[in-house]
């Protein structure tokens, strides 16, 4: 197959830096649709990616899948998009089309795994994906998205990835007026949860383990804040809320957090804890709760959150940086020294 060769920012081993380096895109197929990438954020599993923390990496690679951009060419069959609309890719970039998954809009559960932006196997070109720290992205046209036009396009980019990773639990859970929220943990996927319960007409309280994040809640549209260290405010939520997402990456007592809901209850958690979170048994069985789980969301379910957070005036609290500033970037992301998502200007890349 004819490839194009760009530009993009990637490593070729998790001990070096990233660096400029050349990648090959496909040459247009029918359905494809050719974005040049504006934006791209700095989601938290490309970090885990590029230290190869999850043992899957294959270098190089070139990280990146909260893409923002606008189209430069499409295939001969795309009917939805034209030259020059606003686009976006997440995620997912390819899936069987054929399981049950796929049939329901669930791509990211397809039975055969879905192709993701980056390091996933590339079903054209062989090797691996290269994401969006790069010039361009050619992508089939079933898994690119709009992007509203009010949304402010760098602030929007982490919708594709932290903004669906909550919108699609609160949404599947039915979370809306009258229901109480918790959030557990505010930094890029746990600051959009707060803005999109708050939306979706939820009372939001918000459990975080650092004080000047307690007192950032509230601007962020939180009704409550709690120090989740603090006992004593712990108390008094136990069995106050409906529904908990838990945002955490890193080892905690779900328990804890299991004791606060009523009856009927749900804790689900999104982020990815390196160790098994270990749940007790009364903790589920008094009052019929349930500890479940949530992974990113479908294509149509990704446009429908584009559209909400366009409606609802919801974008990411970034910090704007060029492409040179990856590298401490990703040193300040692992210390969480981020109000809330590092975001890419990918023009820097033609510095």
């Amino acid at each position: 197959m004819e490839t194009t060769t760009v530009k993009a920012f990637g490593t070729k081993a998790a001990d070096q830096p990233l660096e400029t380096i050349n990648i090959n895109r496909r040459e247009l197929q029918v359905h494809d649709v050719e974005m040049e990438i504006l934006y791209c954020g700095i989601c938290h599993s490309d970090l885990h990616q590029i230290k190869n923390d999850f043992g899957m990496t294959a270098y190089p690679i070139v990280p990146g899948h909260e893409i923002v951009g606008r189209v430069t060419r499409v295939g001969s069959h795309v009917k939805n998009f034209n030259v020059g609309d606003l686009s976006a890719v997440g995620c997912i970039v390819d899936s069987c089309q054929e399981c049950e998954s796929c049939h329901e809009g669930l791509e990211q559960f397809c039975n055969q795994f879905p192709t993701f932006s980056f390091n996933s196997p590339d079903k054209y070109l062989g090797g691996v994906t290269y994401g969006g720290f790069s010039e361009t992205y050619v992508c089939e046209d079933k898994y690119v998205l709009h992007v509203p036009k009010s949304l402010d396009l760098a602030a929007a980019a982490p919708l594709l990835c932290a903004g669906i990773t909550v919108y699609s639990p609160l949404r599947h859970w039915n979370v809306g007026p009258g229901k109480k929220v918790g959030i557990l943990g505010i930094g890029g996927l746990g600051h959009l949860a707060i803005k999109i319960a708050k939306a979706m007409g939820a009372e939001v309280t918000v459990f975080t383990t650092s004080q000047s994040k307690v007192e950032d809640a509230k601007r962020l549209g939180a009704h409550n804040a709690v120090l989740s260290t603090d006992a004593a405010q712990m108390s008094q939520y136990t069995g106050k809320l409906n529904f908990i997402i838990d945002t955490v990456s890193a080892k905690h007592d779900i328990n804890s957090y299991l004791n606060l809901l009523k009856h009927d209850g749900t804790v689900v958690l999104v982020g990815l804890p390196p160790e098994p979170l270990e749940v007790g048994a009364f903790n589920v069985v008094m009052g019929r709760k349930s500890f479940s789980g949530s992974n990113i969301g479908g294509i149509a379910e990704t446009q429908e959150m584009l559209d909400f957070c366009a409606e609802h005036h919801i974008t990411a609290d970034i910090e704007l940086i060029k492409v040179q500033d990856v590298n401490e970037a990703f040193k300040r992301l692992e210390k969480g020294d981020v109000k809330y998502r590092f975001v890419i200007d990918m023009a820097s890349l033609k510095e």
